[in-house]
């Protein structure tokens, strides 16, 4: 058997010339003999592995789409999948002519306007073609070359990531896993896996479990605490925290903390933004970055450092109770019929009176007011601007009080969902036209309210995890778990139960659908944690950063090689994608290598899939509904006898609003709306209307200022301890964590705070290996240009950051719209750690955080402290380095 290394290999990319001939050879090798033609073929076969033999001339890289290229017509137009998860999730389609995809397009299933405007895809949507047809991507299985099955010595577990690689068969695979699963079953038991995934995952699941890990990922503590105290978590539930997208144009001010949907959400939402500025509105950004939606709609910027938005909310309300007796700017009606905890006369019983919110922020009993000089201080905002929000916020004014997650993913934030909903609560901001206070982001943003149209369910059985009940690893300690041999034991992202610590000794990664060695803190820690267990399996389309480091690797295919599927867009749109290629090389899906390794470990895959995989996708769209504008769930899809027929599918035939076949046609339908449609939303004015009738969701049934159950459970925990109610706490890793003594201002080791903007190159770390976007966002950190004159710093110039967990480099882009002290570095980069310094060189986030707990187990991506300094030696643009490719060798 060949042997194939993993290189890491300058890859000029294929121009689109040699892009169609690469994609008529692979296409002529799958007509040919299906997955065992690309096998029987080799190397040879896959001509991605090598551009100059697709004809790519050197003069003719990078090339982008060509003029004549978007004169070609002929062909099948087919509604392809934009899977990934930013938030946009738009209509993309390609043109596919002779198997070989030639064009894309996006939406234009009906007329575009802005009350019903069209699902248009962003930049990353219309590279997907350069993810799918990418030169790296993984065609076989593959197993280390130095790792054997056994554990122990014989695991070479050091050489992860450093290691060559030897093609496999898949039969070879699956006996490989499947003895690995046995032999630790065996000997260990379940609690000896460590599972990171989706449907292989449930293999493990059948034969008795596997420790699984949770966290609160995006939500940051937005995911415990908005729902414990009543807020709506700007997710689950429907996302329903805020208006419609109609009632927000009904605002006289939007105070955005955090907002940015030109980079996290591209698509529609930055058109429901500019369409509110429109509207006569005036917008305030408070951020560290005066990011491209805040310029979209010339907001005001409030400067505000990262895991400080606490400190600056407590200034405001104190502002907002200084002013009050001449401004009338607190709705004390709203504040005594809703809320609890207010002030003395409102606390619940058992609790102090002297512990509630108000008399904190007076600073009555400690004798720290919490004034804007105080919040300044430590959140760095001008006091006058905090006097001016605070006005703004008042109970006269129709305000959107908006937040995204990311002023949420930091250390010891747990109160901040707490005190963002009581300033909201003391403009009386809920359940009236034109006032809202909640969460804007991913598919809500800028457009509140529950889903009006969504898939049917597949019908499969559910499988869960034995231990999904009794064990759960936190993101903040899983490495530090699987290095120490320990963990504590605390339930999981709502779950709440005290914690409990655990010993632990797990001998085999399974990584499935998720990219979390990528995505989740301590990354360095992660890569060593890695290196001790016996066995680490992923699945992968591409040698990601989970891939690099496993010893068995499986070739997934992507979504545009699977039958069908669906993807949610925002509230008003399904979207439904169709098979574009077959699957290429030897790739299968997620299920078909669950029901592979069933096969090998004797187990009964129908417990995992009852039905065939078509049966399951058409019970999809026979359950497919749509909210008419009575609010009655009907039908969505017209479905006749000769459609079943056609399918071949068990069903009945039924009526709705769109036939089958042009839904599938179109990829898409969408409600369509108009300003004062039935279909407009005010976020809790059932509640506010009558809130003995629709209490919310909490111990109170009332807006939880002082929050018994929030204290209690996280304080459980023992990560570490909060007030019931909101209160400042310095961070781990903060902002008071840059300076040796905070008092005196003498900063200390690590005098730069650093925050992990989402960018418009990558859909969290999906995405970073296409050429096209990496020559378009170089992927920089950015630098203010305060901080960079002081240290002789210029755009271009390569940096070192260091951080007390990790080290990376960078190319600097200087701006004046980054406040001093903070650096932006961007999130999802695919690390590349150069083994003799231990310096990653890709830039990624997460190799300068580390396993930190606090609270109810938050990843702290924007807690995260460093230091700067220009380094000697210059670094390659992104677009020139070396993609991860895995070779064949003689």
């Amino acid at each position: 058997m060949a042997n194939h290394q993993s290189v890491l290999r300058k890859a000029p990319w294929l121009n689109r010339r040699s892009f169609v001939k690469l994609g008529a050879a692979a296409t002529t090798a799958l007509a040919a003999g299906g997955l065992s033609a690309c096998a029987s073929s080799g190397p040879k076969t896959t001509p991605a592995t090598d551009p100059t033999e697709a004809g790519a001339e050197e003069e003719e890289t990078r090339s982008p789409m060509p003029v004549d290229d978007r004169n070609i017509t002929e062909g099948t137009w087919v509604s392809a999948a934009c899977w990934h998860n930013c938030g946009g999730r738009c209509v993309n389609k390609v043109l596919v002519r002779d198997g070989v995809v030639v064009r894309q397009k996006t939406d234009d299933s009906h007329e575009d306007s802005a009350e019903f405007p069209q699902q248009r895809s962003c930049v990353r949507g219309h590279s997907q073609r350069n993810q799918v047809f990418s030169a790296d991507r993984l065609k076989y299985p593959m197993k280390r070359k130095s790792w054997q099955p056994g554990g122990g010595e014989n695991a070479h577990g050091e050489l992860r990531g450093m290691d060559e690689w030897e093609r496999i068969s898949w039969d070879e695979a699956f006996e490989l896993v499947a003895s690995e699963f046995t032999r630790i079953a065996e000997a260990y038991g379940p609690r000896a896996f460590f599972g990171d995934g989706g449907e292989a995952c449930k293999v493990l699941s059948l034969m008795g479990g596997f420790i699984p890990n949770w966290g609160t990922t995006s939500w940051g503590s937005w995911r415990f605490t908005a729902p414990t105290v009543g807020l709506p978590d700007g997710f689950s539930g429907g996302g329903t925290g805020i208006n419609d997208r109609f009632d927000l144009q009904e605002c006289d001010y939007v105070v955005a903390l955090g907002i940015n949907p030109a980079w996290s959400s591209a698509g529609n939402p930055s058109s429901f933004m500019l369409q509110v500025k429109q509207s006569g509105a005036k917008f305030i950004g408070i951020d560290p970055f005066y990011n491209d939606s805040y310029a979209l709609v010339d907001a005001d910027w409030i400067q505000c450092r990262p895991s400080t938005d606490i400190a600056f909310l407590l200034g405001v309300a104190n502002a907002m109770l200084e002013m009050d007796d001449e401004k009338h700017l607190i709705d004390w009606g709203y504040l005594a019929k809703y809320t609890v905890g207010f002030d003395a006369d409102s606390m619940p019983e058992g609790e102090d009176p002297e512990g509630n919110f108000k008399d904190y922020v007076l600073g009555t009993y400690d004798g720290v007011p919490k004034t804007p000089e105080w919040a300044s201080k430590i959140c760095g905002s001008d006091p006058q601007k905090i006097r001016e929000v605070a006005q703004i916020v008042g109970k006269d004014n129709k305000v959107a009080i908006l937040s995204a997650w990311a002023n949420g993913r930091t250390h010891s934030s747990d109160s901040l969902g707490q005190v963002f909903m009581t300033v909201g609560a003391m403009g009386g901001h809920y359940g009236k036209s034109g006032h809202m206070c909640g969460i804007s982001g991913h598919r809500y943003a800028f457009n509140g309210g529950p889903h009006l149209v969504k898939a049917g369910a597949a019908g499969q059985p559910s499988v869960k995890n034995p231990l999904a009940a009794t064990e759960g690893m936190n993101h903040t300690q899983m490495w530090q778990g699987i290095l120490e041999g320990s963990y504590t034991y605390c339930g999981g992202a709502t779950a709440k139960s005290p914690g409990e610590q655990r010993d632990v000794d797990i001998k085999l990664i399974y990584h499935d659908s998720s990219a979390r060695l990528q995505t989740a803190d301590g990354q360095a820690m992660g890569i060593e944690a890695h290196r001790k267990v016996d066995t680490v399996v992923s699945h992968g389309m591409f040698l990601t950063t989970n891939a690099l480091y496993s010893d068995i690797v499986l070739p997934v295919t992507s979504m545009w090689e699977v039958e069908g599927g669906f993807q949610t867009g925002g509230k008003e749109a399904l979207f439904y994608h169709s098979k574009v290629v077959d699957p290429m090389y030897e790739s299968k899906t997620d299920a078909q290598i669950a029901r592979g390794l069933c096969d090998k470990l004797g187990l009964d895959a129908t417990q995992l899939y009852a039905l065939s995989d078509h049966q399951a996708l058409f019970n999809q769209l026979l359950g497919a509904t749509y909210i008419d504008e009575a609010g009655e769930e009907k039908p969505l899809l017209t479905i006749t006898a000769d459609d079943i027929a056609k399918w071949g599918c068990e069903g009945e035939p039924q009526e709705g609003v769109v036939a089958l076949d042009k839904f599938i046609s179109d990829g898409v339908y969408q409600i369509p709306r108009k300003k004062g449609d039935a279909y407009t939303f005010i976020a809790f004015k059932d509640f506010v209307d009558d809130p003995e009738a629709n209490p919310l969701k909490t111990a109170t049934g009332k807006m939880e200022i002082c929050s018994q159950t929030l204290r209690d459970s996280i304080n459980a925990i023992g990560f570490s301890t909060i007030e019931a109610v909101p209160t400042y706490i310095a961070p781990q890793e903060g902002y008071e964590a840059t300076f040796s003594d905070f008092d005196k201002g003498i900063k200390g080791q690590y005098p730069f705070q650093v925050y992990n903007p989402h960018y418009l190159r990558r859909s969290h770390t999906v995405f970073d290996n296409v050429q096209w976007l990496r020559e378009t966002w170089p992927n920089p950190v950015f630098l203010s240009a305060v901080d960079a004159a002081e240290k002789g710093i210029s755009t271009g110039d390569t940096v070192l950051l260091t951080s007390p967990h990790g080290k990376c480099l960078r190319k600097a882009s200087v701006t004046q719209r980054l406040m001093p002290g903070v650096i932006g570095l961007p999130h999802g980069a695919w690390v590349n750690v150069d083994e003799n310094t231990g310096i990653d060189r890709a830039g990624s986030d997460n190799y300068l955080t580390g396993q930190v707990q606090s609270g109810q187990g938050t990843s702290g991506w924007n807690t995260c402290i460093c230091n700067l300094e220009k380094y000697g030696e210059a670094l390659p643009e992104d677009i020139d380095v070396e993609m991860r490719i895995v070779s064949a060798q003689a």
